[in-house]
């Protein structure tokens, strides 16, 4: 069965998809720990992020830090905080959020719970970024 990240890059499901190319894709999280907390995954479906192969590690950090360039740019923040957690959705993902504290990127605080409207501003901000 197809993870949820894999059902958003097919458009089975929405997502606010903010980059992709023939590789990999970027969305917001619908459960954010702050606004514009990104995801960027690769279209391959794997489950640990090493697991890829080295050309797509290596491609994924590439893509990353293009949309972590446009992230910094569109939402106010000194730095754009990288995770790699991948206990949640068994497909290799990185998290890209946006910190002016360490407690921006404390997963184990409670998430915010943005509208769909205001997480498509964001994506539209994110996207315009690039």
């Amino acid at each position: 069965m197809a993870s949820i990240f894999t059902r958003i890059i097919n458009r089975e499901i929405p997502g606010h998809i903010v980059a992709e190319d023939d590789q990999f894709t970027a969305f917001l999280d619908i459960m954010p720990l702050v606004s514009g907390h990104v995801l960027v995954v690769p279209k391959k479906e794997v489950d640990y992020i090493f697991d890829l192969d080295d050309t797509t590690l290596a491609g994924l950090h590439v893509f990353a830090k293009k949309v972590a360039v446009a992230i910094k740019k569109a939402i106010p923040c000194k730095r754009i905080g990288v995770a790699v957690i991948g206990l949640e959705v068994p497909h290799a993902h990185i998290h890209l959020v946006p910190m002016n504290t360490m407690g921006d990127i404390n997963f184990t605080k409670p998430k915010l719970k943005p509208s769909n409207e205001e997480l498509a501003r964001v994506a539209d901000k994110i996207r315009a970024a690039l």
